[in-house]
């Protein structure tokens, strides 16, 4: 992807290093059902965070690992995030009030590494990227691009770059109120998985935007495609246990993701992007 040109965006705040022990659990609700859900992504399990709301204390944190098998170097990694954020303002701050008539407002992306303090409780590591609505921030540690690649397979900056388009669909839909109307409707998994799609599709809509820009290199795509297929529910089963539950899917199969992915890029339309129905 050709990002070192673009502008960077002034809502990243870097907590690398800081430790999250002794937080305070606040937020709850719906925040910790994005946070349990990225758990389930990376395989983990987030009964205890469901049962508490949150895990009551954690751990000093480590120093950051080494980066070095990451297409985006070390030095690089926040320059990296900053201009892939500033492209996805500029990029629904013009779509999602033309689209929708929904005020946009911009979200944050806190940099962070081992565990970090949230509205929605103490977010850790090995959740994976995750969105708060409490706050309205995206929480990324460098770590899971390098998990990304090693674990899931799924090299390229590209595939880095989906995934914080993925998190800032989750902001988008906190911005239509559809996180709220979920979490009145009680929908269970069915209805995880459907925002989960959604969001999904929402990078899509992100991608369609950066190539229009002239933003994508050839294969861009297929990497975005292979990271979409990788973190499906039903090949993170697979892999860590051996066989799959459709019934317990919180994000998708492999194929429901790819699906949705490119169909919000070969539209560019939110009206595409109906996984609910």
């Amino acid at each position: 992807m050709r990002w070192q040109d673009l502008r960077r965006s002034s809502n990243v705040e870097d907590r690398r290093g800081i430790s999250g022990r002794g937080i305070a659990i606040g937020g709850g609700g719906l925040g910790v059902l994005v946070i349990a859900l990225a758990v389930l992504l990376c395989g983990g399990d987030p009964s205890s965070l469901l049962q508490t709301g949150g895990p009551i204390d954690g751990q000093q944190v480590q120093a950051p690992a080494s980066n070095s098998a990451n297409p985006v170097q070390p030095d690089t990694n926040k320059q990296f995030a900053g201009a892939i954020m500033g492209s996805l303002e500029d990029a629904w701050k013009q779509i999602l009030p033309k689209q929708t008539r929904v005020r946009y407002q911009d979200p944050k992306l806190v940099l962070y590494t081992g565990q970090v303090r949230s509205a929605c409780g103490l977010g850790d590591a090995a959740m994976g990227p995750f969105y708060c609505p409490g706050d309205m921030n995206l929480y990324l540690d460098f770590a899971f691009f390098d998990e990304l690649k090693r674990e899931f397979r799924a090299p390229g900056d590209f595939a880095q770059a989906y995934v914080i388009a993925h998190e800032f669909g989750h902001h988008i839909q906190n911005l239509m109120g559809t996180m709220d109307r979920l979490q009145a409707s009680g929908a269970g998994n069915r209805g995880s998985v459907a925002l989960e799609l959604q969001a999904d599709c929402y990078a899509g809509i992100w991608a369609n935007y950066a190539a229009a820009q002239g933003r994508l290199d050839t294969g861009d795509p297929e990497e975005a495609i292979r990271a979409a297929s990788a973190v499906g529910d039903d090949m993170i089963q697979k892999r860590t246990q051996g066989y799959v539950v459709p019934d317990s899917f919180t994000h998708g199969s492999s194929q429901q993701r790819v699906e949705w992915f490119g169909r919000g890029m070969k539209s560019g339309s939110m009206a595409n992007c109906q996984t609910f129905r």
